[in-house]
């Protein structure tokens, strides 16, 4: 299942994409969906089976923008509480 970390800003989505591809994640930024309600435009896509090490790796750094996690639910995205 698919998994986005939504961010606020474009240059904190980018550097955390980055992040996860060198830890081995297999991530892409994609564009935000209008459920985010935030106005960045991408966020970083990847598998649920990953969300443990994605977590991890995000407590590890200071993502002042980062809103939070959402998953697909259906047609549509909703974040994960």
């Amino acid at each position: 299942m698919t998994v986005l970390a939504v961010f606020k800003s474009r240059a904190q989505t980018l550097d955390f994409v980055s992040l996860l591809r060198s830890g081995g994640v297999v991530a892409s930024a994609v564009n935000t969906p209008k459920e985010a309600g935030v106005g960045c435009g991408i966020s970083a896509k990847f598998d649920e089976r990953f969300f443990p090490r994605v977590r991890l790796m995000l407590s590890k750094r200071n993502y002042t923008s980062f809103a939070g996690f959402m998953r697909r639910m259906g047609n549509t995205f909703v974040y994960v509480r």
